[in-house]
């Protein structure tokens, strides 16, 4: 099993330095064909970096604390594959809650995941994340009116459940194809 996970983590390794090459390259292309672009690319990453920097030890120190402290038990019964309603309930309000960029919110799904989180789960928690913010929803609320925060939730919430129960069933699909092979 460690040899397995340190092949995975090798390969994943792989696949982030080809990322960044891939990046890279891009960056070097895009300055050669249109080279006034090339400060503001230098200026966006290096504004993103200092984000990431910033937030990046906080996001460590978080998902220590919930590595120790929330048990693969307690996940895997309030968000598992067989939490159903409850679990989907779950995840809508661990998305919605709280409030920073979304990169914050995939570390956080990686350790629900490997303590037993379905698939369904993590998608609607990340979706959550993304577009349904109980702040947001009051903003949106004063300026666009009740009735278009209401429907445009309402949508939100349906349409984000069945992806996440869509991707699970993909994902879960890709599982027994690979355990057959």
């Amino acid at each position: 099993m460690n040899e397995q996970m340190m092949k995975k983590n090798k390969k994943n390794s792989k696949k982030g330095f080809l990322f960044l090459g891939l990046v890279i390259v891009g960056f070097i292309l895009t300055s050669i064909l249109i080279p006034e672009k090339s400060p503001l690319i230098l200026q966006t990453s290096f504004d993103y970096f200092k984000q990431m920097a910033m937030v990046f030890p906080a996001i460590l120190i978080l998902m220590g604390l919930f590595t120790v402290w929330v048990s693969k038990e307690f996940v895997m019964i309030h968000l598992g594959e067989s939490s159903g309603i409850k679990g989907i309930a779950v995840a809508f309000f661990l998305g919605a809650i709280p409030t920073g960029p979304i990169f914050v919110a995939f570390p956080i799904a990686q350790a629900l995941r490997k303590k037993g989180a379905s698939y369904t789960n993590l998608v609607i928690f990340l979706s959550a994340w993304a577009c349904i913010k109980i702040p947001q929803e009051l903003v949106e609320m004063q300026f666009l009116g009740v009735n278009f925060m209401l429907a445009r939730l309402l949508l939100t919430t349906v349409f984000i459940t069945i992806m996440g129960v869509s991707i699970n069933k993909l994902m879960n699909t890709e599982k027994e194809i690979e355990v057959k092979i």
